[in-house]
């Protein structure tokens, strides 16, 4: 080979390993983007499978806040009378 040729095929690899250096993050963060795409979607999945299989009397009742100020004005009613 001669000089040229060299410079040539150095220059050649400098400029590759560029390229791979400015589109490695991107490539990267593709990946983990679909793999927390296909994450949430698994877990969407298993939530309506759940939802599903389970009975209305499973349910907990959480009360409302409604509720929640309802039951404190009550008590107050009680203690001031």
């Amino acid at each position: 080979m001669t000089g040229n040729q060299i410079e040539g095929l150095v220059g050649m690899l400098a400029t590759f390993g560029l390229l791979v250096l400015m589109v490695l993050p991107s490539v990267i963060g593709i990946v983990r983007e679909r793999r927390i795409d296909r994450q949430i979607r698994e877990a969407h999945e298993d939530e309506g499978h759940r939802r599903e299989t389970q009975k209305s009397s499973d349910r907990s009742t959480v009360p409302s806040t409604a509720t929640w100020y309802a039951e404190g004005r009550r008590s107050k009613k009680l203690v001031n009378s």
